[in-house]
């Protein structure tokens, strides 16, 4: 099954291990994105020792989700090289005039690293701790890289915009020589090489220009291809035209841009040459062949067209034409075909493998709303249910992972519900085999009752509630807070506020308060809030004696958040005979300052009496 899906793991490895040799032996650096260059080198030659591990390790069947995640990882180091190649054989002046565009390019790059990684089971793979540890460090420094540009560079770029504007002979020679010497141009030579390759960028950007596409007529290219002797080489092999934009395809063979692209869109993963199984989609210019080309065609006099037929129409299918896997009809094929062959193995595999299923399911449910909603459609929620039974604990942890993943798409919320699946969950909240499990299981309550209907049902489950409440008291910082977000989500539900309560949660709350090491002070004031409306959970909050310094505090200390929680908490405490808390306020010292201090920025309106103090929040049309 799997040969018949996917491509042979070694010849892919033997492609990205090649590709990324090519890329790695830059000896000298480009003299525009220098530090985009070398941290990007740095980061392929951590992922090429990945490679080489995995090659070594001779498994001939790779994870589904692995052979996903090299698919795109060789896209996106195809295209980096090409990047690469530009910066350092490219012209370094209009390079330093798209200094911004190359910079934001060498970012998406990195984006696009990171969320292949996404989808990685490392855990599967036989590799080192060592490379293990640095794919996990390069991983975590790529979800969070920012853009980068080079302020040296954009100084030196406005300055030659600045010379490129001026009258002629109106500008300082010194000026212009250190606008050279910045981008390595410092001999006559230098300065002969640059102006050629300045002439090459202004004819391809000649090229791109789209108005002759736009006024020619569309049966101009198969007139040609009849009216004169096309040679072989240059038409091609799809629609035995001549190629106006020919590509390259994983296979080495060559196609016109339209044809392949339209090829590719309607389904087939295939050379049409040769019936090789492209390893990846990406289309790279043959500008050696498109030079041929035009050669050709300027000595027949034949017009040069950018796209064939149709012009406007084809237009649209260039565009579409696949430039990587993560962008195209292609991945959401690709996931499609990796999401049934691993549901494949969650409903026939052993115990082993249904772990590793339900783990690559996890990852691949991680990103991505179609990856969500493929892999539902491919019926993997009904066995992942199934599997939040298991007596294995990583199992049970990758299953209910993953349907905390699948769940934050809204229709795959009524499908996890639909399967029975709120049972299964709160009895791994209660008792799961590990406190992960526990706390992604509480984060799933959390995701699934954003749906009202479903704040009900999940809490007419006796236990769910109870459930939160004592992961609230046992879970990590993480557990804490989706417990507490999942108890603020139900208790919007006034059946649920009883239940809340009487399951002993607004002590802990107010214990969680006063911990600082919780770490979740807004998400337990926000329930506290929600209890207060509710009689029996105004009497237990009531009876909490530091609660109202605590609150006082934090109208001082706390966040916009937490401030206008406390507020309503306070509010709540003095009335229906709260005199004994208004008391309790005045006489704290720290209480009247910070309620004017709320109050001069307009969010609160202080009102006092003999007998009481009152304060309301003010409404939009009294602010």
């Amino acid at each position: 099954m799997g040969s018949s899906i996917f491509l042979q793991s070694n010849s892919l490895l033997e492609s990205l291990i090649h590709l990324s040799n090519e890329v790695s032996p830059i000896e000298k650096l480009p003299s525009i994105q220098v530090r985009n260059v070398s941290t990007m080198l740095r980061r392929i030659k951590v992922l090429t020792s990945l490679f080489e591990e995995i090659q070594e390790s001779n498994n001939p069947m790779l994870p589904p989700s692995s052979v996903l995640c090299l698919s795109e990882l060789f896209s996106v180091i195809r295209r980096v090289k090409s990047t690469m190649e530009g910066c350092k054989n490219g012209s370094s002046l209009w390079g330093l005039i798209q200094t911004e565009r190359l910079s934001n390019q060498f970012h998406v790059f990195v984006k696009e690293i990171a969320r292949a990684l996404d989808i990685l089971p490392l855990s599967l793979l036989t590799v080192t701790v060592d490379i293990k540890e640095q794919i996990e460090l390069l991983h975590r420094q790529a979800k969070r890289v920012e853009l980068y540009v080079d302020p040296k560079e954009i100084q030196t770029r406005d300055v030659l915009l600045t010379l490129m504007a001026s009258e002629k002979n109106m500008f300082d020679v010194e000026t212009v020589k250190h606008v050279f010497n910045s981008v390595g141009l410092k001999t006559v030579l230098d300065y002969e090489e640059e102006m050629s390759k300045l002439e090459d960028e202004v004819h391809k950007q000649a090229e791109s220009e789209e108005n002759d596409v736009r006024q020619v007529s569309g049966s101009v290219g198969k007139s040609t291809s009849a009216s004169f002797n096309v040679p072989d080489e240059f038409r091609c092999p799809i629609s035995l035209d001549l190629m106006k934009d020919p590509v390259i395809v994983a296979s080495g063979h060559t196609y016109d841009r339209s044809s392949i692209a339209q090829w590719i869109n309607t389904g087939h993963y295939t050379c049409p040459k040769s019936g090789q199984r492209l390893i990846h989609m990406a289309l790279i210019p043959n500008y050696a062949l498109k030079s041929l080309v035009h050669q050709w065609c300027q000595e027949n006099n034949i017009p040069l067209m950018e796209c064939s037929s149709n012009a406007e129409s084809e237009k649209k299918t260039c565009e579409k034409a696949v430039d990587h896997i993560s962008a195209t009809k292609v991945a959401i094929d690709s996931v499609k075909r990796t999401a049934e062959f691993v549901v494949g193995k969650l409903a026939m595999g052993s115990v082993d493998i249904q772990r590793q299923a339900a783990y690559e399911l996890r990852l691949l449910a991680k990103t991505g709303m179609d990856n969500r909603r493929i892999i539902a459609e491919a019926g993997a929620i009904p066995f992942l249910v199934t599997m939040l039974s298991s007596n294995d604990p990583r199992t049970q942890e990758n299953a209910v992972t993953a349907l905390l993943n699948l769940s934050i798409f809204d229709n795959n919320k009524i499908l996890i519900m639909a399967a029975g699946a709120i049972k299964n969950i709160v009895d791994v909240l209660e008792s799961g085999k590990t406190m992960e499990a526990r706390e992604n299981a509480a984060a799933a309550i959390f995701s699934l009752s954003m749906i009202d209907d479903f704040k009900v049902a999940i809490a007419a489950h006796s236990q769910a509630i109870p459930a939160l409440v004592a992961l609230l008291r046992e879970g990590t910082t993480t557990g804490k807070r989706d417990a507490a977000m999942a108890l603020c989500n139900l208790a919007l539900y006034n059946a649920n506020k009883l239940k809340t309560v009487a399951a002993g949660a607004v002590p802990l709350l107010i214990e969680l308060l006063m911990d600082d090491k919780a770490g979740i002070t807004d998400d337990a004031l926000g329930v506290l809030a929600l209890l207060l409306s509710c009689p029996q959970g105004l009497e237990a909050i009531k009876k909490s004696r530091p609660l109202v310094p605590l609150l006082i505090d934090l109208l001082r200390f706390g966040s916009a958040k937490g401030k206008e929680n406390s507020i309503t908490l306070l509010l709540g405490l003095c009335k229906d005979g709260g005199e004994e808390v208004a008391r309790r306020l005045l006489i704290n010292p720290r209480s009247i300052p910070s309620l004017q201090s709320l109050a001069t920025d307009g969010q609160v309106k202080l009102m006092f009496n003999r007998s009481e103090l009152k304060w309301l929040k003010l409404s939009d049309s009294e602010q």
